[in-house]
């Protein structure tokens, strides 16, 4: 499959992750939509940092990575636009960045 993952039906389906703390409290859930155009988390809250970015990342070391800018807020729900042909087979790991440490405060798998 490419950038979209079907279901059962061979309809295509959001994918979706929930956080879950590396190496400080990280929580919430993840969803993008069918459309892959934004990623919208819902009942987040994680500790603060110097600078916390998201980033979708090939593994949890983020050998690979696409950033989605700083974090918008520590507690709550965001929305994010997502870059055009994304590859979330290769980019499904949603990170919470600690950029001036680089460290994972928290991740959620999109599946």
């Amino acid at each position: 499959m490419t950038n979209m993952e079907n279901n059962e039906n061979g309809d295509v389906k959001p994918l979706m992750g929930d956080f879950v703390e590396d190496t400080h409290p990280t929580m919430g859930k993840a969803e993008v939509n069918i459309e892959r155009t934004a990623l919208t988390i819902t009942n987040f809250k994680s500790d603060g940092g110097p600078v916390l970015e998201l980033y979708l990342a090939s593994d949890l070391k983020a050998s690979k990575y696409i950033t989605l800018g700083e974090l918008k807020g520590l507690e709550g729900n965001f929305t994010y636009d997502l870059p055009s042909n994304l590859n979330l087979e290769t980019y499904k790991y949603l990170m919470v960045w600690c950029v001036d440490f680089s460290i994972s405060f928290g991740h959620a798998v999109l599946e």
